[in-house]
């Protein structure tokens, strides 16, 4: 990942809780859109970033489906930062798997490779975790070329988030699962000429503090 001399941070947003949050596997599946409940976690991350202080936010990025947009909007709406759209931004593409009940794909021999083998495994007609890992790494080095020396809010998915704390981390790919993001937590990633410092994961609290030690 092309690095810069003046560090550039990256909040990384998972979008707010939907209908059918921890019951279906939505993947790139269109008109998911946030519950309400995901709606005011939305409003009050961006009240938090917003919280930041002095910590000026230049730029605000988002997945192109329904739900990451919606969370972007309410950002965009405490902080007066106009979206914008970056495709490698995108969630998993789980093929053939795209709107299956978790319940039912838990029973199926390929969940253990998932869980257990993820960087060897593809969805049957979709995407690799590791193609989506090499895609979200590069997605987030533009936006560190485009933003050196500034915070950017970049809203995504749970599973790209964490394979991108994977990679910031050293960690092989086949332990990204441990890390949990929930719904409208901020994953906070510093990256400059030393190499990425990952500030905070899955930070549902406040952000004024986030430093490196």
């Amino acid at each position: 990942m092309a690095l810069t001399q003046r560090p550039s941070l990256i909040l990384f947003v998972r979008h707010g809780q939907t209908p059918t949050t921890g019951v279906e596997l939505y993947g790139r599946k269109p008109g998911v859109h946030l519950s309400d409940v995901g709606a005011d976690q939305a409003k009050k991350v961006g009240q938090r970033i917003a919280g930041m202080g002095k910590q000026r936010i230049a730029a605000i990025y988002a997945s192109p489906l329904e739900r990451t947009k919606e969370t972007a909007q309410a950002i965009s709406k405490e902080l007066g930062v106009t979206v914008k759209r970056d495709r490698g931004l995108i969630e998993l593409d789980v093929g053939d798997w795209t709107g299956r009940k978790l319940s039912h794909l838990r029973k199926l021999k390929a969940w253990s490779s998932v869980q257990k083998y993820p960087s060897g495994f593809r969805f049957p007609n979709g995407e690799s975790f590791l193609e989506m890992q090499t895609r979200i790494a590069e997605a987030t080095s533009r936006l560190v070329a485009k933003h050196p020396g500034e915070t950017v809010v970049a809203v995504s998915h749970a599973d790209p988030i964490r394979a991108l704390v994977a990679h910031a981390m050293g960690t092989h790919l086949d332990l990204f699962q441990r890390t949990v993001v929930s719904p409208c937590s901020v994953t906070a990633i510093l990256y400059g000429s030393g190499g990425p410092v990952v500030l905070s994961v899955n930070n549902t609290g406040v952000l004024s503090d986030l430093s490196p030690a």
